[in-house]
């Protein structure tokens, strides 16, 4: 395809399945099969185009996705008249409750890890070991490694190198308590739910608990499993764990879900110190019974798997990386609690400057799981002034806490609003946006070499760590889609295919709310200056020369943020430092009225 070919991003085909996400039903399989679209007799010669057109940019992996559904079909999602998956996981759960319970207990029980890498204040683990204590017989905890998964969710090497060291912590942690954890490959991702089975019947396991995930396929996975695990005589357990108040707990005064943050918030405050019980911390899971290691030694003994080839890091990358992201839930705990003693109180005063260190960094541990949000909203309630959450931004602990709610609040939206893990953006009228696949200035922007210094130091700081600052974050998403006018599909994937905390929920949240298609009451003519951003929130220019040491030798703290215009031409060309690749002000006139047009107003 030729560079800076443009086209609408709706592409018309029936929903089939989730984006970013991990179990694709069985009637679905026929489109995403390695044939492509084409092999789909439901799709027209100009859905096979603009299907060819996202493969191409990687947008969607057609291997295991599905094309972009209807406008209409998302809008029925919202009305209500397609059942979401949370729903039909909550109706497998409630169907089957009586049954479950009446499953005697077996010769073990068993904990399914997934995004819950943790002892401590873990829900599914801790209600596994009441069961096994209450029959007398070994816990057994499991994590099943999908190659294809990591492939599918855009896993960054990063993240996986991450998970597998935060899997070889547990095991010891584990192992003291003499519970064996097994972690075994499955390479077809489609096999992960047989695989289970199969190995609650080896060990004569009855029940299997974990903890619920809210992407599409997931729920889907788990409530196909809730009932096909009763087949063959086992009960599966899935409870929610991962948010601080469950999906579907708050809802406005009219009884609709929340789009909008700031109400959901309050909402939320109100709920947690009307019920404070909801922020109880699960006890760890009990010393195992004296048989586990009799009746289970082989279990003891499996070792951690490497990553997948595509998926592994560098000697160099692995040395940096386990320097700068030590692993499990000790140090995640360490680094909360460091946080909440040295730094949150003025948190929201250094929140947004990327040169200091006022973040906590817990994001990598809470969307790996080392860490719940439970325990990280508790402790910082508990070491705030009044004890209790507020939505008061100019007290530290409070705004901390709100941070934390965000990832709440873009899983309550995922689960309401299931067609954004669909490849479609929450606004559905959005999706006729015309955008550009320049992939020569998007290499620009991947590279660090926009010629804006702090769109460049941010995505330096993402190569080089597999992290970036938020206020960053939100910097260099609004520059792909408002001043270069990329899908910010695009954008989206590149983070989650280097970033450490990849979470698809608050990344796709974050990119919707940057590109002005997601859930936010502020309309699309939002859109940052990077020169403003950046002189704002990095006044010293400290955060640019620490990742752009080309204009280091600029002393002067206004031209580093704009070396070509105010100055220094000579000095970031003898260092060859880029020419900025557009001009602000004119990207966002064009980017005005190609958002115009795109929801169907006409330019003035």
């Amino acid at each position: 395809m030729a560079i800076g070919t443009k086209r609408k991003a709706s592409v018309v085909t029936k929903d089939t399945g989730g984006k970013r996400s991990r179990f694709l039903p069985e009637e679905n399989r026929s489109i995403t099969s390695a044939a492509g679209p084409k092999a789909n007799p439901n799709l027209t010669e100009a859905q096979y185009k603009d299907s060819t057109l996202e493969i191409e940019h990687g947008i969607v992996l057609r291997q295991y996705y599905p094309p972009e559904m209807t406008n209409q079909r998302a809008l029925d999602y919202t009305a209500g008249k397609i059942e979401r998956p949370i729903t039909t996981l909550s109706r497998a759960i409630d169907t089957t409750q009586s049954r479950r319970d009446s499953v005697a207990v077996g010769n073990a029980v068993v904990h399914w890890f997934k995004a819950d890498t943790r002892t401590l204040d873990n829900k599914g683990l801790s209600l596994a070991s009441d069961k096994a204590k209450s029959g007398g017989v070994p816990l057994i905890g499991v994590y099943l490694v999908s190659p294809q998964d990591f492939e599918a969710h855009l896993t960054a090497p990063v993240r996986v190198d991450f998970v597998l060291r935060n899997l070889a912590v547990l095991k010891n942690d584990l192992a003291t308590l003499d519970i064996p954890l097994v972690v075994e490959t499955v390479d077809k991702r489609r096999n992960v739910p047989g695989r289970l089975i199969e190995l609650c019947q080896k060990w004569g396991a009855r029940h299997v608990y974990c903890n619920a995930e809210y992407e599409v396929d997931e729920l889907r996975r788990e409530a196909s499993l809730t009932l096909d695990c009763l087949d063959h005589g086992i009960a599966f357990n899935v409870v929610h764990d991962t948010c601080v108040v469950e999906p579907g707990e708050l809802s406005s005064g009219s009884g609709s879900q929340f789009s909008v943050y700031s109400p959901w918030h309050r909402k939320w405050c109100a709920y947690l110190n009307a019920h404070p019980r909801q922020l109880d911390e699960y006890p760890c899971p009990e010393k195992n019974h004296k048989t586990a290691r009799k009746s289970f030694p082989q279990l003891f003994n499996v070792a951690i798997p490497k990553a997948p080839e595509s998926k592994s890091l560098s000697k160099d990358d692995e040395v940096k990386f386990h320097a700068m992201w030590p692993a499990g839930e000790h140090e995640a705990q360490a680094r909360l609690k460091k946080f909440l003693a040295e730094r949150i109180r003025v948190y929201h005063e250094t929140r947004n400057i990327p040169s200091g260190n006022g973040t906590s960094t817990i994001s990598p541990h809470l969307s790996a799981g080392t860490l719940s949000a439970r325990t990280a909203v508790r402790l910082a309630r508990d070491a705030a002034p009044h004890k209790k959450l507020t939505d008061d931004r100019k007290q530290g602990h409070s705004m901390w806490i709100g941070e934390v709610a965000w990832r709440d609040f873009y899983k309550h939206v995922l689960c309401h609003w299931p067609y954004i893990c669909m490849n479609k953006p929450f606004k559905p009228e959005y999706s006729n946006i015309e955008w550009e696949y320049d992939l020569s200035q998007f290499q620009k922007w991947t590279q660090g070499r926009t010629g804006f210094p702090i769109v460049d130091a941010a995505m330096r700081q993402a190569s080089t760590t597999g992290y970036m600052h938020n206020r960053c974050r939100m910097i260099v998403a609004s520059f792909l889609a408002k001043d270069l006018l990329i899908d910010w599909r695009m954008g989206e994937k590149w983070f989650m295919e280097h970033l450490i905390d990849g979470d698809f929920a608050s990344n796709n949240g974050g990119w919707g709310f940057s590109a002005s298609v997601g859930v936010d009451p502020q309309p699309y003519f939002r859109i940052f200056n990077p020169l403003l951003q950046s002189e704002k929130f990095d006044p010293t220019g400290q955060y640019i020369r620490k990742w752009v040491p080309e204009l280091r030798d600029i002393k002067d703290n206004k031209g580093i943020h704009d070396p070509y215009g105010r100055g220094f031409e000579a000095v970031a060309t003898k260092a060859g430092y880029p020419k900025p690749v557009v001009e602000h002000k004119a990207a966002r006139e064009k980017a005005l009225a190609r958002y115009k047009a795109g929801i169907g107003r006409t330019t003035a």
